[in-house]
């Protein structure tokens, strides 16, 4: 049966399949967010690497402190470039994210390529969502929820 590689979302209580996003492999996603002190624009980045787990690959954000590095690890980058700070070249591998959908400031937003889809169209506000990739059958897809159709 044909399959197609998704970035899949659960529900973290219940472990029931929310939504998901078709990927192809290789392809990057990100998960945009307004940082609840700061209030500025952080930008994770993320593939989904040939063992079906998840890779994030770059960090992007306009301001130090609270909750933010300040250098790079190990192989990756740390620059600044146009007033943003980029952490770039990283391989931190997980086999899921485990995200809380912000209730106020955070307003969690998933990009992929042009599109831009708020977290809050497919969770409620608080919920406590787990982010992995998945390969889902044409059963499985017709069953849930495409959040890019």
């Amino acid at each position: 049966m044909p399959c197609q590689y998704t970035v899949s979302f659960y529900d973290a209580k219940t472990k029931e399949a929310i939504a998901f996003m078709p990927i192809d492999r290789k392809q990057f996603f990100s998960i945009q967010y307004t940082h609840s002190i700061h209030l500025s624009l952080v930008e994770e980045k993320y593939e989904v690497t040939d063992n079906l787990e998840i890779r994030q690959i770059e960090l992007i954000y306009e301001d130090f402190g609270i909750g933010m590095p300040s250098d790079a690890q190990g192989d990756e980058n740390f620059v600044q470039e146009e007033g943003k700070y980029y952490i770039k070249n990283m391989n931190r591998v997980f086999p899921e994210v485990v995200l809380r959908v912000g209730k106020v400031v955070a307003n969690h937003r998933l990009v992929l390529g042009n599109t831009t889809v708020p977290m809050t169209s497919f969770s409620e506000p608080g919920s406590v969502l787990i982010i992995k990739p998945a390969k889902l059958n044409i059963w499985e897809q017709w069953k849930g929820v495409n959040i890019f159709d």
